[in-house]
């Protein structure tokens, strides 16, 4: 689970910005958007305003790119992220951090590096505990060689294989030592190397970015008969004229004909990755396009099922095709893993929830995510214009955050628990009234009459 982000010199983050899920013990209201883990409760939603250009992309893009430098690196499009509102800013280091729980262990890992010439200048990992204190696991700085904390008594083959790694990677400015120990390397279950492993699995596997440029989700779980049975069942709810959704099978010269090239040849490299990294070959992935949804299910080295789906509407004598749908509806079809999910520690980062959907629909989506996982371990954090969600009956204060630009147009985040409002605040209208800010400010404009 997340605990607390940091930033700093990223975008339009300028100094170190922090958001944090831990609770505040002051609120009393939705007790069960808490989860207690050891003696720490940390809030499973969190729900950022502000008005256009205010940094709120910015910080689901934070958790993008903090996943894709962790996977494969920093990317070159992160060359030009680093803070522009001052000069020196480009060849300052930009700052990037996660505090995590994972089981029962909380972690702090991060890492700085100057995006505009893609160098890492430096590295760390501590354990946190509950009494305030913190152990370095290990840390790097610039090109220098890699330490682990003296307190981690190795075995000597352990001892010698961490030498060997730490040799190798002296010199390294490109790459994050956290990504070199799980690059093909096998821990034993009483290891004293896992939590590489375990922070390393979380990030890549537990961060669920969803944007509204987003051209593909790979979901291998996705449908089945048992899920396909739950859509049916979710999407009555919802009132789309939907009354069935049904899976038809199609071939995959089919698939190549319904999307660009480029999406179809990437979906083959990624399928074939999948079969070449994993003994096990039996998966499935869904794609979801601006106009299409289509599932793939490969066995081994037969040749892979591809299935999509068709929606038959009420009274309606032809099925619909998934790009015949309005951008509502499709909209839901994105959102729909999100409630079916049931894996377990998974952080949804999403922007712009409400794109295309009716404001009652969107609190209805909230409404049927807090109960299908109310028991799970599992968070959302989203970005969203939508004031009618902003009630105390829905989200506790410390789960509303803000975020807005500066006098110097940098973005700063502020919590709603700040302003200590009533539980019988009406918190949409204070908030459009400008009472917590992070809306627009609008200049005044005269159209000049012709002469």
């Amino acid at each position: 689970m997340l605990v607390k982000l940091s930033i700093e010199n990223f975008k339009s983050f300028d100094n170190a910005t922090e958001l944090t899920m831990i609770s505040s013990n002051k609120i009393r209201t939705n007790v069960s958007h808490k989860i207690k883990i050891k003696s720490t409760q940390v809030l499973k939603y969190g729900v950022v305003y502000g008005a256009n250009a205010s940094g709120k992309t910015n910080l689901v893009e934070f958790f993008r790119i903090f996943k894709k430098c962790v996977q494969v690196g920093i990317p070159l499009e992160a060359v030009q992220m680093f803070c522009k509102n001052r000069e020196e800013n480009k060849d300052s280091a930009s700052s990037f951090e996660l505090q995590i729980i994972v089981g029962d262990k909380f972690y702090a890992y991060g890492f700085s590096a100057i995006l505009s010439k893609r160098k890492i200048t430096a590295e760390w990992l501590y354990e946190l505990y509950q009494n305030g204190t913190a152990r370095c696991l290990f840390e790097r700085e610039g090109n220098k060689r890699p330490v682990l904390d003296e307190s981690i008594t190795l075995s000597n083959v352990e001892k010698n294989r961490f030498e060997i790694y730490a040799d190798d990677f002296e010199g390294n400015e490109t790459t994050l030592f956290l990504t070199e120990m799980n690059r093909g390397k096998k821990y034993t279950i009483r290891s004293k190397f896992l939590f590489f492993r375990d922070v390393y699995e979380w990030i890549c596997k537990s961060i669920a970015v969803i944007t509204p440029s987003t051209p593909l989700i790979d979901l291998e779980y996705y449908y089945d008969e048992n899920s396909l049975e739950q859509i049916n069942k979710l999407i009555k709810t919802f009132d789309t004229g939907i009354s069935q959704v049904r899976i038809e099978e199609i071939t995959l010269d089919e698939l190549a004909n319904a999307m660009p090239k480029s999406i179809f040849e990437k979906v083959m490299r990624h399928m074939k990755s999948r079969i070449d990294e994993n003994d096990n070959t039996a998966f499935r992935m869904t794609m979801r396009s601006n106009e299409s949804f289509f599932n793939i299910e490969v066995k081994g080295h037969d040749e892979p099922k591809v299935t999509t789906i068709r929606l038959h509407h009420n009274k309606s004598f032809y099925d619909f095709g998934f790009d015949e749908e309005s951008d509502g509806t499709r909209r839901l079809f994105d959102l729909m893993d999100m409630l079916l999910n049931k894996r377990g520690d998974i952080l949804y980062v999403v922007d712009e929830l409400e794109r295309s959907l009716h404001p009652k629909l969107t609190a209805r989506f909230l409404q049927f995510f807090m109960e299908l996982h109310k028991e799970d371990h599992m968070q959302l954090l989203f970005t969203t214009h939508e004031s009618s969600i902003m009630d105390q009956s829905i989200f506790r204060r410390d789960e509303i955050w803000f975020v807005e630009r500066d006098a110097d147009n940098a973005s700063t985040i502020y919590s709603l628990d700040r302003f200590k409002e009533r539980y019988d605040k009406v918190l949409s209208k204070a908030y459009l009234d400008g009472r917590y800010g992070a809306i627009p400010v609008f200049s005044s404009f005269e159209f000049k009459e012709e002469e």
